[in-house]
């Protein structure tokens, strides 16, 4: 887990508010941080180191210092992508996944998340066309808001990183309080904040002389395949998940699995201790008529 902020820069900032902004969500980057600012932006970033641990510092810079990137996930196809990009004349300075985007978004434009597969927020900053690129993975799992009024456009990995921002107007959504309350969560782009808003699952944004432009990018479709049989069909799902899980192992940091002793988490523990050792984590109850805690030990 890592953290990004970002603002629209205005003579009326102090220097010190961008600092105070990405100390807000320290808890998501104990490892390092980085800022980078300009006339036209600001940018800060804490770092969760995961991948090649003593490079990969951010905000990163293109080849040509013409962009910026602050990123938050993992790509989990960085690997093939980095051999495409570099095919096509691009240099490497460090082995993290975050220079795949750099050099991917300076190679394919949008047309980058058509390519890459994995968990991901990240802003890239134009500084040549003076635009503000955004997007949020296919499934929303990490987390990128926004704030924006008439003077005012500012964004980041939590809302409480705005709260320094002196242009921020911490106002309560009184119109979706109902919503809240029924579902505990708000299912719109909307938050408990105005003018707070989600960048939704498989959504990008353009940012440019003051205007904000948010396109959808991938829809999920179910589309079932009644040709296929139930042997065919149990061999994909099993390929399916050893894939997938083989994916999500590449780390330069122990790697742990939680374990409810479900299905589920169970059979993802399996496939990953067959890439390395692995720890495994579980809760219970004192009460062992309702704790799942028991079988997760003798699961593990």
């Amino acid at each position: 887990m890592c953290g990004f902020v970002g603002y629209i820069n205005h003579p009326t900032i102090a220097e010190e508010t961008l600092k105070k902004m990405t100390d807000r969500i320290v808890h998501r980057g104990p490892d390092d941080e980085g800022f980078y600012q300009d006339e036209n932006i600001a940018m800060g970033f804490r770092r969760l180191s995961i991948i090649d641990l003593n490079h990969g510092a951010q905000p990163m810079n293109n080849q040509d210092d013409t962009k910026v990137l602050t990123f938050n996930g993992e790509i989990y196809n960085y690997l093939e992508l980095r051999e495409e990009l570099i095919a096509l004349g691009y240099h490497f300075r460090t082995d993290v996944d975050s220079e795949v985007l750099i050099h991917g978004y300076d190679a394919w434009g949008e047309g980058l998340l058509d390519r890459i597969r994995g968990m991901y927020a990240f802003i890239i900053y134009d500084r040549k066309n003076q635009e503000v690129f955004g997007a949020r993975d296919h499934f929303g799992i990490k987390p990128l808001y926004y704030y924006k009024d008439e003077e005012n456009f500012m964004w980041g990995s939590e809302i409480k990183s705005f709260l320094d921002h002196p242009g921020f107007v911490k106002e309560l959504n009184e119109e979706l309080l109902p919503i809240h309350l029924s579902f505990e969560y708000i299912p719109s782009a909307e938050t408990m904040f105005k003018n707070v808003y989600k960048v939704n699952p498989g959504n990008f944004f353009i940012y440019k002389d003051g205007k904000l432009s948010i396109k959808e990018y991938y829809h999920f479709e179910f589309k079932e395949d009644k040709s296929v049989d139930m042997e065919t069909a149990k061999k994909q799902i099993v390929e399916t998940v050893q894939e997938s899980v083989a994916k999500h192992m590449i780390a330069d940091v122990e790697v742990g699995s939680f374990l409810s002793s479900g299905i589920d988490s169970s059979y993802i523990l399996n496939e990953a201790s067959k890439e390395r050792d692995i720890t495994s984590f579980s809760l219970g109850f004192d009460d062992e008529k309702i704790s799942e805690l028991p079988w997760a030990e003798q699961f593990a």
